[in-house]
């Protein structure tokens, strides 16, 4: 897959591609990074991508005609007519099942907006999908646009250590889309705290029972939405209801 990026700052991307264990991905091409800068389809010796809006108001706002060209020329290298993805707060609030679905694709080209925005008859003519990361307002896309292509380059085959750790992340329907549970390491004993008993009982059954339990209180507690999402899909069994409606449906 090819993901596109627009960015007036291509050289934030740098560290991201090169550092941590999703470099995997980018370094053996399973996700393609290409880095476009819209300064680069200008005209005259200011190299301006932005000017005031109409209408006045505080802020700048991108000018279209930059990003046309710089779009155009990306369609020009790829065989298909990618969508168009701007990070926008109007977008639909990125998720789990979306972040699926792009894995699973053959890319985009991710827009990453400054300043107060982009003209809007860019966005009509050439956006097909806006995404958000949530209820508040970045500097630019360029954070949310990692964050989309970490979560898509930790689900390629091969990418994490474990090659079904992902299959034991929150939101997971492997963990029919309840939060993970705690988990502890050594030492047994940390500022006089120890670990729960049962993680050292090497009996694997109850073991996974406890865990089912914690991400069952974890959710209920955090993110109690999600009880209600799992329980309409039909995803908790009868000793799951049981413990959400227990004294002891507490995280230990």
């Amino acid at each position: 897959m090819r993901f596109d990026i627009v960015s007036l700052f291509p050289e934030m991307f740098s560290a991201f591609l090169t550092n941590g264990i999703t470099r995997r991905a980018f370094e053996s091409g399973q996700v393609e990074v290409k880095l476009f800068n819209p300064r680069d389809f200008t005209s005259g010796s200011y190299r301006r991508v932005d000017d005031r809006p109409f209408g006045g108001g505080p802020g700048m706002i991108m000018m279209a005609e930059p990003l046309k060209l710089c779009l155009q020329e990306i369609r020009s290298q790829r065989s298909e007519s990618p969508p168009v993805v701007l990070f926008s707060p109007v977008g639909r609030q990125l998720n789990h099942a979306m972040v699926t679905g792009w894995a699973q694709s053959r890319g985009a080209v991710l827009i990453c907006g400054r300043y107060e925005g982009l003209d809007q008859r860019f966005i009509d003519a050439h956006v097909t999908d806006q995404i958000s990361l949530g209820d508040f307002v970045l500097s630019g896309g360029e954070i949310p646009a990692m964050a989309l292509l970490d979560a898509v380059a930790r689900l390629q085959p091969g990418v994490l250590n474990a090659a079904d750790s992902h299959q034991q992340d929150s939101f997971n329907p492997a963990l029919d889309g309840l939060l993970d549970c705690p988990h502890y390491t050594r030492p047994e004993i940390w500022s006089e705290t120890g670990v729960p008993e049962i993680l050292l009982s090497g009996h694997h059954e109850q073991i996974e029972r406890w865990r089912r339990q914690q991400r069952l209180a974890v959710t209920a507690r955090w993110r109690p939405e999600l009880i209600d999402q799992a329980r309409r899909a039909g995803k908790l069994s009868s000793f799951d209801e049981a413990f959400l409606s227990s004294s002891v449906c507490v995280v230990s």
